[in-house]
């Protein structure tokens, strides 16, 4: 069975491909995007299988 590990990271709208591909590049696969605290802020959840 997979086991996963979670993240959560906020996401700045105007940088937001850049972040996801830095973020894809080390194994995180994105969850869902939900609003952040302000306009121009989005959160990010992501996981990734544990290693070992």
């Amino acid at each position: 069975m997979t086991k996963w590990e979670y993240f959560t990271a906020p996401i700045l709208s105007h940088v937001a491909q850049q972040i996801l591909n830095n973020f894809g590049a080390d194994g995180w696969e994105l969850i869902t995007l939900a609003p952040g605290p302000n306009p121009d802020t989005l959160v990010g959840y992501f996981k990734r299988p544990l290693e070992g």
